[in-house]
């Protein structure tokens, strides 16, 4: 009998007790796997962006539109070298089951601003910019729901009507595009703004976001506070910061992330620590006669030690690694929620995952190690009187 042998058949020896100990591990997995995901999320969407870009939005609130008119200013300011503006679409695919991230934009200036983040393939962006119900559609959500260039795609709003009292608008897919830069993915569709607008019955002429870009960042500041002292005073006043500012304070909304996985996953592994090396010291005192035996044999103190550490690493290994499977498959599924738009490249990166294998393989260690030196330190007389 192999050491393998031996110590699956002492992990295995108390079924229910192996398997609840495992189900913990799981669970503990599978949420630092998804808690991790979405601090990596939340990192990517706050470290992608260039530091010459901004944001101008209403000064009240994020969510609350500007007029049109506001951008013809901003573009005319000193430093700005380039600006696009935008409407959330709040949308839907076929039912409200289906929800799906897209935004009416301005078409030339918005993929242009854009080119360091998606990549548009040139002919399909000029058919873009020249189709007034054309569309581009992100890869991601293109292969969801089996979408190729030249379709017709109802798209449906949970927020704006059209005039005749529709809410759906039809457009046609000019075109796909992929992400250029973590942090950012392609479950995303862009429609022209003009053939959104000209046909809604609420908040016509209005944008949500101005996104700019600087001539440089060290003119950032000068730029926003230039931007915001155009609009003082009026009934539309603007809040201009960094775009990495802005996604970080979107973010932020859900709470701090980062703050929210050292808790969680701080908490749930040292009571699964607690828990999992009480029961490794329970298994390993009614195995002592069984150690003393084996020390009896000529199995040495070390390799006594060994087999224990080993026991204990295996059944985190076990357990931790379907877990992370879990988490990949939760990861996978919120890509296509609503989730995903404030969060976008949830995902469980190979980063993530060595992380997750480096942290099995130290709480075995950690479990198993007073366990380990108790049966390090035993002496085989007396293993085999208390036995």
């Amino acid at each position: 009998m192999n050491e393998l042998t031996l110590i699956r058949k002492n992990l295995l020896r108390k079924k229910v007790r192996a398997g609840l100990m495992l189900v913990s591990i799981i669970v503990a997995f599978a949420i630092f796997g998804v808690l991790a995901g979405f601090e990596r999320a939340f990192n990517g969407i706050r470290d992608a962006v260039d530091d010459d870009r901004l944001i101008v939005v209403n000064k009240l609130s994020f969510t609350r539109s500007m007029p049109l008119a506001h951008y013809s200013a901003v573009r005319s300011i000193e430093g700005v070298r380039k600006a696009t503006y935008l409407s959330w679409f709040a949308g839907y695919y076929q039912q409200p089951a289906n929800p799906i991230n897209v935004f009416a934009v301005e078409p030339e200036t918005w993929t242009d601003i854009n080119e360091n983040y998606y990549d548009f393939p040139p002919a399909m962006r000029q058919a873009f910019i020249r189709n007034r119900t054309g569309a581009l559609v992100g890869e991601m959500m293109a292969r969801k729901w089996g979408w190729k260039v030249g379709d017709r795609i109802p798209i449906t709003s949970n927020i704006f009507a059209q005039k005749n009292g529709s809410k759906t608008w039809d457009v046609t897919i000019d075109g796909t595009f992929t992400a250029r830069r973590q942090g950012f993915d392609s479950n995303l569709m862009i429609f022209q703004w003009d053939y959104f607008n000209e046909s809604r019955t609420l908040g016509k002429d209005l944008v949500l976001w101005i996104p700019v870009k600087t001539t440089g960042v060290a003119i950032n500041d000068a730029v926003a506070q230039a931007i915001d002292d155009r609009f003082v005073n009026s009934s539309n006043e603007t809040s201009t910061d960094t775009d990495k500012a802005f996604r970080t304070a979107f973010a932020a909304q859900f709470g701090n992330i980062a703050l929210v996985v050292k808790l969680v996953i701080g908490t749930a592994f040292l009571t699964l620590l607690m828990i999992v090396g009480n029961t490794m010291m329970m298994a390993v005192r009614e195995r002592r006669r069984e150690i003393a035996v084996l020390k009896t044999l000529g199995f040495s103190s070390g390799r006594v030690l060994r087999l224990v550490l080993s026991e204990s690493v295996l059944l985190a290994l076990i357990g931790g690694l379907p877990g992370l499977g879990i988490a990949a498959l939760l990861t996978w599924y919120l890509r296509d929620t609503r989730i995903s738009n404030s969060f976008p490249g949830i995902t469980i990166s190979p980063e993530i995952a060595l992380v997750a294998i480096s942290l099995m393989v130290c709480f075995g260690v950690a479990a198993g190690l007073l366990p380990a030196l108790n049966a390090w330190r035993d002496k085989i007389v007396e293993g085999l009187g208390r036995g």
